[in-house]
């Protein structure tokens, strides 16, 4: 008997006791994970929130990892990518589980909503967790977004602009936003180590605080039943009948009801694992270059339908549907169980609901295909992009309009300030013409400097003749332009 007590097991059975008296576990963790489910709850189109959280699970742990070798610099970013690729051992499979982690993520979790939508789990007495699910949504699609940001490739760094310039529309604090969003007047350094804070930290925490609500409510409230026609939800007696249906059929959530989310979660691993290994990362595309305005940045396949709506708008339509559109498509959804929580649950009977997935399944799908091909838009308009104060269009000679015309069509104001608006980065042009003798000019903008890039293979020799006449107009009240002292004035 000695013996027996002093075996492997024994000693184990008291490892354990000596823990469970201090951490409780058999009185607040045990009774969650074995709580009773309807047993028609235990089906295949349960399966996808647990394989959500797997997927979520999965890129906390690549991310930490990809964190190690990532460097949060505008000027190393691009490089450590490359670097991860290339060089680090394993390091691009690294990169593609992160990225079609994400990418199952997303399209797990719009397959959750969907389901628990068609099941009418979003009625009472679950509103609440309908209502932390749509936020789950939203903060996915923010970290799926915050990921193509990380990339900071030539794709990353424009889609980040025209994110920027939807922000700037923002009436009254949309440059106050700007330099929140940015880190200052332009994407730069200070923008890429707040996305970072934003990826790594913020994002992931609040997915997860969110997580545990979410899982707690499902726990206390309990898991959906299947929902059987004619079984209507009345706010008297649908709890009782829930109680009564789980005392008499229910089944313990672990081992009875875990075992398919087991089984799919098993193969949404081995997917995803071979997805990554066959079709490996996404980008690094083209390094960030702030002179190549004429690239055409495409972002996921995710914000592919997001992205056409903006291009085939037309220019009045923009600012009103891109600030407006998506808070009330997003209020709709959050609201959709205070405006609709009683009833028939039975997708048999509900032929309103097929038809709204159909239709929006259609219209995301004809809008994802053409978001491959539209055009860049919106323009730039509402950041850097504000026309030209009239002070410094009137009295100038056809050639010096050309060039004003080339300071607003490349984005010189990204950098640089004119009449008081415009990017900090670098000096303002009101002055320049005082600085700055004509072949200065033309040296810096061929050449670049400091800062700034060189411009000599994106411009013509036309553009910079123009861009350089209207510069030599801009001098400090009544003085001279500056020349070179070899020259007579």
């Amino acid at each position: 008997m000695a013996a027996t007590d002093s075996g492997p097991k024994s000693r184990l059975a008291r490892i354990g006791t000596w823990f469970d008296e201090r951490l409780h576990f058999t009185e607040s963790i045990l009774p969650p994970i074995v709580h009773s489910v309807p047993s028609n709850a235990a089906s295949w189109a349960y399966v996808f929130g647990s394989a959500t959280l797997l997927c979520l699970v999965m890129q906390i742990l690549t991310g930490i990892c990809l964190a190690l070798v990532y460097a949060p610099a505008a000027d190393e970013a691009w490089k450590s990518l490359l670097y991860l690729n290339y060089v680090q051992p394993l390091g691009w499979f690294l990169r593609a589980l992160h990225v079609w982690g994400s990418h199952f993520m997303i399209a797990l979790m719009t397959i959750h909503l969907v389901q628990v939508f068609m099941f009418g789990a979003y009625k009472y007495p679950r509103e609440l967790t309908w209502v932390v699910g749509c936020l789950l949504f939203i903060l996915t699609l923010a970290m799926g977004f915050s990921g193509q940001v990380m990339r900071f490739d030539q794709d990353a760094y424009w889609g980040l602009g025209i994110v920027v310039s939807i922000i700037g529309r923002v009436p009254l604090i949309g440059g106050e936003l700007i330099h929140l969003v940015l880190g200052g007047p332009i994407i730069g350094a200070e923008t890429l180590s707040r996305w970072f804070a934003l990826h790594v930290f913020v994002l992931p925490g609040l997915l997860l605080g969110l997580v545990a609500l979410h899982l707690w409510l499902v726990v206390k409230i309990g898991i959906n039943e299947w929902p059987m026609p004619g079984r209507l939800v009345t706010r008297e007696k649908y709890l009782e009948e829930y109680h009564q249906l789980v005392a008499e059929e229910g089944e313990p959530f672990v081992p009875d009801g875990v075992q398919k989310d087991v089984v799919f979660a098993g193969i949404v691993l081995i997917c995803l694992v071979a997805c990554a290994a066959f079709l490996g990362p996404a980008g690094p595309n083209g390094e960030p270059n702030p002179t190549l305005i004429d690239t055409v940045p495409r972002p996921d396949f995710w914000f592919l339908p997001l992205f056409a709506v903006f291009a085939l708008l037309p220019p009045y339509m923009e600012s009103f549907l891109m600030l407006a559109g998506p808070p009330v498509l997003i209020l709709l959804a959050v609201a959709l169980p205070f405006y609709s929580n009683l009833g028939e649950k039975s997708f048999k009977r509900r032929p309103g609901a097929w038809v709204l997935v159909i239709m929006v399944f259609l219209i995301l799908g004809v809008l994802a295909w053409l978001g491959t091909f539209s055009p860049w838009s919106p323009h730039m308009s509402a950041w850097s992009g504000v026309p030209t104060p009239p002070q410094y269009v009137q009295g100038r000679s056809p050639l010096e309009l050309q060039g004003a015309l080339v300071i607003q069509n490349k984005q010189c104001r990204n950098c640089h300030s004119l009449g008081g608006t415009g990017g900090l980065r670098g000096p303002p042009l009101d002055d320049v013409a005082g600085r700055l003798s004509h072949d200065e000019l033309i040296r810096q903008v061929l050449q670049g400097g400091g800062n700034m890039p060189a411009y000599g293979k994106h411009l013509s020799p036309e553009q910079v003749t123009a861009l350089v006449a209207f510069l030599r107009t801009m001098v400090p009240g009544g003085e001279p332009p500056e020349h070179n002292s070899t020259e007579p004035r």
